[in-house]
């Protein structure tokens, strides 16, 4: 007989360590087993140094706020991601305040938010940007400016050998951006279930999920050291492991899965830790993509602080690798397919020719041409101060329409079987920062039997679960600067 436990998380990222955590506090009597193929949590995608860590909360962000036809923007889209991040923030500080993670600043810090652009068709647009973000409670403090000298102040990286430039250029700033670290948030919270019974196990790779005739699951895994293999029964199964996610959702058999496939896209960043280079720039800077590029790839230079110490990153520059994670299989893009999805993945190949082109040419970049990329933003850019670092694999959604017959989605989707059972995550940005969110929408979905008891307990953890914040002023700010004060952000 197989151990039976409550919850069985599959991937040892941000997501199954948010939902572990959201779990362990609404039913503490749960058992729950994570499994990890590699020797550690926190080593793919959530690792601080394969994702921007941006804490995105569309302050900068453009892709968030296209220009319609008409040249009018909307402000929607970054209302709502905006509103997800501020679940993040509320939760971790609940989590702070009653000791489950360590200092905030081992995991967050204040880093202010920027959008640069230059030229005027660029330059009106992100006037009517801020003009239809200024009036917004969850944006209040934005700022917009196309006076040089301001915005050498914000970031004087950007201006150096730029002031004198009769080039037309504007920027915005919110003062009260953040940079995470997604990797050492996601092994503060594991650290918290092992300590609460939790059984999370690395050097397991799950190879099946089979729906027993009672509903529950048997996860049948191998222990890497030793090549052993094991199994255990779970009544509920989270599969949380990037772009491995589809393999074994393909695996489980359910219907849900069909028609869906994953597109991977690799990436790079320029890095320096020069302290003479470092100490100048203070943000995260965003600007405008390239025409074709995914919105995954927009160009920024951002300051990150791991482990205490600050560095500076610019990319993603994409990279092309048919392994949907960084230590996956060069096999996985042609094992994904099947008869269900094979059609909508053509239909993208012939759709996306843009895309193609473009992963052509960031493929064909030297580190010469990378670093003149970074002086478009930072005119004084040296080849020798930056090196290339390694991003994370992200594998972007590829799935039927009913119109188009395929499309290639960016963002992030749940796919749950039809009794709840089981469910999974599938693609990438926002993911992390709105991790909180869509494991509210899970547990909506999966345990609908349990969800009303909950929802106390929930609003401990999340004040302002259930509610919208950019609909009351007042709410907002109360808020913002709560969690500001718990993390030591600033307000």
């Amino acid at each position: 007989m197989s151990e039976t436990v409550d919850v069985a998380l599959i991937g040892g990222g941000i997501m199954s360590a948010t939902l572990g955590t959201l779990l362990s506090e609404l039913q503490p009597d749960w058992k729950i087993t994570v499994f990890e193929r590699l020797e550690d949590v926190a080593l793919e995608s959530s690792n601080a140094w394969n994702n921007a860590g941006t804490g995105h909360a569309a302050l900068c962000e453009l892709n968030y706020m296209p220009p319609a036809a008409d040249g009018s923007v909307d402000p929607a889209k970054a209302i709502t991601i905006n509103e997800q991040f501020q679940q993040s923030r509320q939760f971790w500080s609940s989590l702070v305040e009653r000791g489950v993670l360590d200092a905030p600043s081992t995991f967050i810090n204040s880093t202010p938010h920027m959008t640069f652009v230059r030229g005027e068709k660029d330059v009106a647009y992100l006037k009517k940007r801020y003009e239809s973000l200024r009036e917004q409670p969850l944006f209040a403090g934005i700022e917009y400016s196309e006076d040089s000298r301001v915005i050498n102040q914000w970031a004087p990286l950007l201006m150096k050998q730029r002031l004198k430039s009769d080039e037309p250029f504007a920027a915005t700033r919110v003062p009260a951006g953040t940079d995470v670290d997604f990797g050492a948030l996601t092994r503060q919270m594991f650290d918290h279930l092992a300590a609460r019974g939790a059984q999370v196990l690395t050097n397991r790779e799950v190879k099946n999920l089979t729906q027993r005739s009672d509903g529950t699951w048997k996860v049948d895994y191998r222990n890497e050291i030793g090549r052993t293999p094991g199994s255990i029964d779970a009544r509920f199964v989270f599969v949380g492991a990037g772009g491995w996610a589809l393999k074994l959702l393909q695996r489980s058999g359910i219907p849900e899965i069909s028609g869906y496939g994953v597109f991977p896209i690799g990436g790079q960043w320029l890095k320096t830790s020069d302290p003479a280079i470092v100490s100048k720039h203070r943000a995260k800077v965003y600007s405008q993509a390239s025409v074709g590029a995914p919105p995954m790839s927009v160009p920024h230079l951002d300051t990150r602080v791991v482990d205490g110490e600050a560095s500076l990153l610019f990319g993603p520059f994409a990279t092309f690798s048919p392994k949907f994670l960084k230590r996956g299989s060069m096999l996985d893009l042609i094992t994904q397919v099947r008869p269900g999805n094979i059609l909508p993945m053509l239909k993208v190949a012939i759709d996306n020719p843009s895309l193609i082109s473009y992963l052509v040419g960031e493929l064909l970049k030297s580190h010469k041409d990378k670093v003149a990329s970074l002086r478009e933003f930072m005119p004084s850019a040296k080849d020798e101060d930056w090196e290339l670092l390694n991003a994370g694999q992200r594998a972007q959604v590829m799935k039927k329409d009913p119109d188009k017959g395929g499309v290639l989605q960016f963002g992030t989707e749940v796919i749950a079987a039809k009794d709840g059972s089981i469910a999974g995550l599938l693609g990438a940005s926002p993911g992390a920062s709105t991790a909180v969110s869509i494991m509210l929408g899970l547990l909506k979905t999966c345990f609908p039997d349990r969800i009303e008891a909950w929802q106390p307990r929930l609003g401990e953890l999340i004040p302002s679960h259930g509610e919208t914040l950019n609909t009351d002023a007042a709410a907002a700010r109360t808020a913002l600067e709560r969690t500001a004060q718990t993390l030591t952000l600033r307000a």
